[in-house]
Order: C-alpha cells, then sequence, then structure tokens
C-alpha cells in the first residue's frame, strides 16, 4: 500500500529516504547538527536535492563534519576543497564553513553544547504545524528571523532566516509534515524523544 507523503519528495528515492528517514526528526546530537547546519548554508540559492546528493562526498571533504577539525582548516586544505568537484565548490560558503564551526564551539563553551543554545529557542519542545498542503509553508518566521539575527551577531554567515527556517526544519524543531503524511504523527516531540 502506498504511503501518503508530502508531495515535496515527489518519486525521487533520495528525496523519499530523507522525508521519511529524517526530516522532522528532532535532532540532538551536536555534530550531526553541525552536519545539517553547515549543508544548509551550502544549499543557500539552490535546491535540497543538490546538496543531498553530495553530502556523501561532503562527509568525506569535511572530515565527516568534525568541527574541531575543520576550525583549523589552512590555506592548503581550502584550495583542496575548491578543487573538489564532488562538492560545491563556492568559496565564500567553504570559507564560511571554517569560521562557522569556530563560533559553533565558541556556542558550546558557552551554553555547554549547540543542542542547549538551539533547543533552548523552543524549550525543547517541537513546533508541530497543521499544514494540509506543502504550498503552505512559510519560507521564514519570526523566530527563524529571531535566531538568524543571533546567530549573526554571533559571527555565523550564511544564516539567513530562511537559512534557518530550513534549518528548523530539517532537526525537527519544526515539524511540517502535512497531516496527511504518514510521517505526520510517527515523529515524536522532543521531549519524548532520547
Amino acid at each position: 500500500m502506498k504511503k501518503n507523503r508530502c508531495s515535496w519528495c515527489g518519486d525521487n528515492p533520495l528525496y523519499i529516504s530523507y522525508h521519511d528517514e529524517e526530516w522532522g526528526v528532532p535532532l540532538f546530537d551536536d555534530q550531526a547538527l553541525f552536519e545539517c547546519l553547515i549543508l544548509e548554508t551550502f544549499q543557500a540559492g539552490l535546491s535540497w536535492i543538490t546538496v543531498l546528493k553530495k553530502r556523501e562526498n561532503f562527509r568525506d571533504a569535511f572530515d565527516y563534519f568534525d568541527y574541531r577539525k575543520i576550525a583549523t582548516y589552512d590555506e592548503k586544505k581550502i584550495e583542496s576543497l575548491l578543487q573538489n568537484s564532488g562538492i560545491i565548490r563556492n568559496k565564500l560558503k567553504i570559507l564560511s564553513a571554517i569560521s562557522n564551526a569556530k563560533y559553533f564551539i565558541e556556542i558550546q563553551n558557552e551554553f555547554g553544547s549547540f543542542r542547549k543554545y538551539i533547543w533552548g529557542f523552543v524549550n525543547e519542545n517541537s513546533i508541530k504545524n497543521n499544514f494540509k498542503e506543502t504550498s503552505e509553508y512559510p519560507v521564514k518566521t519570526p523566530l527563524s528571523e529571531i535566531i538568524s539575527r543571533d546567530l549573526i551577531s554571533r559571527g555565523f554567515k550564511f544564516v539567513g532566516a530562511i537559512v534557518i527556517y530550513a534549518f528548523m526544519q530539517a532537526i525537527g524543531i519544526v515539524n511540517n509534515h502535512v497531516e496527511s503524511c504518514f510521517r505526520y504523527l510517527d515523529i515524536p516531540n522532543s521531549k519524548s524523544a532520547p
């Protein structure tokens, strides 16, 4: 029996897998949160499927998103990334991944973890919307604007309100599965998640 899904994932197996297994699921591990944040910054101006197709290449190129390593990348490493055709070779985005890793560590030092910082904006509770159609999704919200401004004030780049709203959906701060989607009721509220 065919499952009802959000229409945005279409019939692409990669999109379907991402939709079914990851999108909207509360994410709490700092390294996974960093990976998601960096991939969202690389998506800016592009489609998410473009990033998904290159995700394994990104993991290889960026030391599996070990932010401590990324924070120490030098000119030689930057040049190798710029020559890597398996990733999105945008110099500004590559440089921002390095500086964002440094600011990510600063947030960890201040809050104890990035998880505490980012989930603190919603008191550890997912926002569950009641959309009937994907066309109802906003591209940004007042909360994504608040988080964006805060991250920018801390030095982060490529973290505008639209990018941050996509990030919030990806990590489960927001559950935007439409009501008819089989994942709508499946995904736990963050407090009941591990």
